[in-house]
């Protein structure tokens, strides 16, 4: 299309730095602009009509919310990667200015990669398993504090009694110290340990809400994917917050390229050298398939809590939870016995499962293809 104008914006919290680059013409600064609606209508409406921009930021703590303006207001937009645009090694100068002309320059010549944005539905649902994360993890610092204080004071709970559970809790409540100041201490650290908990028992109920208001296609898949071991209903929900729809991705490797866990590379003529895995995807995503690779170290089983999670799922998906059992397990004794570390092998394990966790998705969004349509 001719007369098509690329627009790159260097969106911060306050200000949007704004760039347009020609087709085959020169790109220009049009200065900076505050970050309101009305300042991005008038901005918009200047730049000519909405058919023939092509606008483009980079992801960032602003979220979506521009995004969401911008196709409102009928403009192609698309959210772009900041770690995959390129950079000149030399350049040592950078500034908003710069910025968003770097954009422009390279959004027209198809050098960016965009992100995958979701809906505001899907985002909220997002917010909502992160601040559960968020609050799983103030709990594991609460009750760091609580039982370093009790350490440093010489108090071990009886013998037999594992921390954190209703036994232990209760011994704690029965301390007494001399010096009133301990006293309170003591009070205060117990306070945010119950506070906590309960913070995490209310997210979790808000979560099992929000699950039952999704799409049924969606509900499908959470539901199919706690047939894997290793993924109940917080993982599962997780999962897809983070995903969407996993028929998206081309295939599973490209899945596991999403989430950083395929490996780096260096090579230069005849010489192949890889190393780490790139971790340049989703960090959430990476650590719900790492703490799921562990349960693969046992036995392909179908216990008493795993059964119930199955209930009710296709046959199809049941098989493929299956050969996940024993092609993990059978892959974490081989590499074993290779003599790969512990954390090398639950890595390779956590990156063939999104393999898995990909085929089940493809398989459950396939019966429900209307739905997929309407959310693409």
């Amino acid at each position: 299309m001719r007369n098509v104008r690329f627009v790159g914006l260097d969106v911060h919290a306050e200000t949007i730095a704004v760039a347009v680059a020609e087709v085959g013409g020169e790109v220009r600064s049009l200065g900076v602009i505050p970050n309101r609606p009305e300042s991005v209508r008038r901005l918009i409406g200047k730049l000519g009509k909405t058919e023939q921009l092509r606008v483009c930021y980079e992801a960032g703590p602003t979220g979506y919310v521009l995004y969401w303006q911008l196709t409102e207001l009928g403009v192609k937009c698309e959210v772009v990667a900041p770690t995959l645009v390129p950079v000149k090694s030399g350049d040592r100068v950078k500034t908003d200015r710069r910025d968003a002309e770097k954009l422009a320059r390279c959004y027209r010549a198809g050098d960016l990669t965009a992100v995958w944005v979701p809906d505001a539905a899907h985002e909220a649902l997002r917010d909502l398993v992160r601040a559960r994360l968020a609050a799983k993890r103030d709990q594991l610092r609460a009750r760091h504090r609580l039982g370093k204080f009790l350490l440093r004071q010489g108090r071990r709970a009886p013998e037999g009694t594992t921390a954190w559970t209703g036994k232990y809790m209760a011994w704690v409540k029965q301390q007494r110290f001399e010096h009133a100041a301990q006293q309170e201490t003591l009070l205060d650290y117990l306070h945010e340990v119950e506070h906590v908990a309960e913070r995490i028992v209310r997210l979790e109920r808000s979560i099992d809400g929000a699950v039952e208001t999704m799409p049924a296609a969606q509900q499908a898949v959470i539901a199919g994917l706690q047939c894997l071991r290793g993924v109940a209903k917080v993982s599962a929900v997780t999962l897809v917050s983070e995903l969407g729809q996993l028929s998206r991705f081309g295939g599973a490797r490209q899945l596991m390229g999403y989430a950083g866990m395929v490996s780096r590379e260096h090579s230069s003529g005849a010489r192949i050298q890889r190393g780490s895995i790139s971790k340049a995807g989703n960090a959430h995503l990476r650590r719900i398939v790492t703490e799921a690779a562990w349960s693969y170290r046992y036995l392909p089983a179908l216990g008493r809590a795993l059964q119930a999670r199955q209930s009710g799922a296709s046959a199809e998906v049941k098989a493929i939870a299956w050969r996940a059992q024993h092609r993990l397990h059978g892959r974490y004794r081989a590499l074993l016995g290779k003599g790969k570390t512990k954390q090398k092998v639950i890595t390779a394990l956590g990156r063939e499962l999104l393999g898995f966790i990909w085929a089940i998705g493809c398989e459950i969004e396939r019966d429900h293809p209307q739905e997929v349509r309407r959310a693409a």
